[in-house]
């Protein structure tokens, strides 16, 4: 089993940035790839960034360049660094991981959520 709890989420202006973080407690960190999703009001959870143990990156073509996914395996803790927000990036965003050996964008391939942080953007 591995716990995930996120932080970080809040309230911020348009063009403005934000850190999110996701610490891991249970089966070690280093099993896992781990990634973010997120879900927006009446629409489906989607991928946003994944990371792998020894931290190859992969993000959605929406948040690329913009966002930043990192580990620090020492601390079982993933951040998801935020800028250049957009009123569009307003969700609830969840930290997940896989036990699988590359970075998938399927929800179903993730066994381990954590119950979420919302962000929001005001234009």
């Amino acid at each position: 089993q591995v716990q995930l709890v996120e932080s970080g989420g809040g309230l911020v202006q348009a063009g403005g940035s934000l850190r999110l973080s996701c610490a891991a407690s249970g089966r070690t960190f280093t099993n896992y790839i781990v990634g973010w999703f997120r879900q927006a009001p009446g629409k489906e959870r989607e991928f946003v960034a994944g990371i792998t143990r020894d931290g190859r990156t992969d993000y959605a073509d929406s948040v690329r360049g913009r966002f930043t996914i990192s580990r620090d395996n020492a601390k079982n803790t993933m951040y998801l660094e935020m800028s250049s927000l957009k009123s569009e990036d307003t969700a609830v965003y969840y930290c997940a991981a896989s036990a699988l050996p590359y970075i998938s964008a399927r929800m179903t391939n993730y066994g381990y959520w954590g119950q979420g942080t919302q962000v929001t953007v005001s234009s």
